[in-house]
């Protein structure tokens, strides 16, 4: 990642940004949160065996057939990934852009990272051919690159890479003896589940894919982190399996007994929770549409969102009528618009992007307020854009990005 001299007077600002309140817990999970709230005993590293068993059933549902012996448990996503990347070892290569707490888990460890960049069409995923000139770089400068993360429902993006472009990335990972670990968070939620096609990479390299599905992102509510992985059936997978619970048993990184019951319950997919998931998938694929309609007009360039609950939008076109509202980074772009959306709008800096390019990540959860009774409503509602508060915050959203536009019309260049 690119540091400016503006890092070291503490201007610039990386890393995760902050979590967005969810959806209203559903009566069921929290049932079971009530009747797990006083159990007391403490998990096993990976998790318990009915967590680890409501895994395997999710991932064989999905084609990705797994025993219990192949998968674990975290805490959340970020250990998990801390685990796996302590187990690989060596460097880490990431699409640029990418997830914004993968590059901090990595630096934790003291490895080095190196971005990639994505293919035009979509994030995601490395560009391959970038990808082994990379790859040849960093050995040739004296690195070990080893593991590469990427993600085929992705945030920041909110793309889904084509199969062909997965196919060809893993395939050049597999011929550099990359082992790759999916982040497959959002595969759920895609906006037009009959217009993508999804493969994920462990469909097509199953012996060198570590998949993670971080549970707090589509099932889970914030305040209760869960993520587990799935591993090859291979003695190296079985391997890397038995060192990643070993960090995890040394980092005490293990889910608490309520949260367990809760991840094993929305794992095992019943009605209520595939209603539920149904329905926001709709209300954020609304929202989404909505916003980018919104950036697009204004001159903003946008990938159309195609899953998960954010959009990447690029001002480069509006570049001219920000520096003159003293706009001229990913950094100050960030501040600008979280002060005038009165929302998060963290800048492609915090995702591994250069920082001197006008990108930012949007996401739709601020459309729907905090009140939960609010959030509940445009869950429920057939056109949640026509909601007041939804269509306030809406018309605030398009009302910056217009302000833009016409200063960019009316904008001259110096002769």
């Amino acid at each position: 990642m690119r540091r400016t001299e503006h890092e070291g007077r503490g201007r610039v600002r990386y890393g995760p940004p902050a979590p967005e309140p969810g959806l209203p817990v559903l009566p069921e999970l929290a049932a079971v949160l009530a009747s797990a709230a006083a159990r007391v005993e403490v998990q096993p590293p990976g998790g318990d065996r009915g967590l680890l068993d409501a895994a395997c059933g999710y991932w064989s549902r999905r084609g990705l057939p797994a025993g219990p012996e192949q998968v674990a448990a975290a805490p959340g996503a970020a250990p998990l990934l801390l685990a796996l990347a302590a187990a690989v070892g060596g460097d880490v290569l990431l699409p640029r852009p990418c997830a914004a707490w993968w590059g901090p888990q990595m630096r934790l460890l003291g490895k080095s990272v190196h971005h990639v960049p994505t293919p035009a069409e979509c994030g995601g995923v490395p560009d391959p051919y970038a990808l082994l000139e990379t790859v040849r770089r960093v050995r040739a400068e004296g690195g070990a690159p080893r593991l590469l993360v990427l993600s085929v429902a992705d945030d920041p993006t909110a793309t889904v890479p084509p199969p062909e472009v997965v196919h060809e990335a893993v395939e050049a990972a597999a011929a550099e003896g990359l082992h790759v670990v999916s982040d497959e968070t959002w595969r759920d939620t895609l906006h037009r589940p009959r217009g993508a096609v999804l493969f994920g990479p462990a469909e097509m390299a199953p012996a060198q894919v570590t998949v993670v599905c971080d549970l707090s992102g589509a099932f889970l509510p914030p305040g209760l982190p869960a993520a587990v992985a799935r591993f090859p059936a291979t003695g190296p997978g079985a391997a890397l399996r038995a060192r990643v619970l070993d960090v995890l048993a040394a980092l005490g990184a293990t889910p608490t007994a309520p949260v367990a019951a809760a991840a094993a319950y929305v794992l095992a997919e019943p009605d209520e929770v595939t209603a539920r998931l149904a329905a926001a998938v709709r209300l954020h694929a609304c929202l989404a549409a909505g916003a980018r309609d919104r950036v697009a007009a204004a001159g903003g360039l946008v990938r159309p969102p195609r899953a998960g609950r954010h959009l990447y939008a690029d001002l480069e076109p509006l570049r001219s009528a920000l520096a003159a509202r003293g706009v001229t980074d990913a950094q100050e772009l960030e501040d600008h618009l979280q002060e005038r959306l009165g929302m998060p709008a963290p800048g492609g800096h915090r995702f591994g992007d250069d920082i001197a390019a006008l990108r930012v990540r949007l996401s739709t959860g601020p459309f729907l307020g905090t009140d939960p009774k609010a959030r509940l409503a445009a869950l429920r509602t057939p056109d949640p854009l026509e909601l007041p508060h939804v269509k306030r915050a809406l018309d605030v959203f398009g009302a910056a990005f217009g302000e833009l536009r016409a200063a960019a019309e009316r904008w001259e260049p110096p002769r």
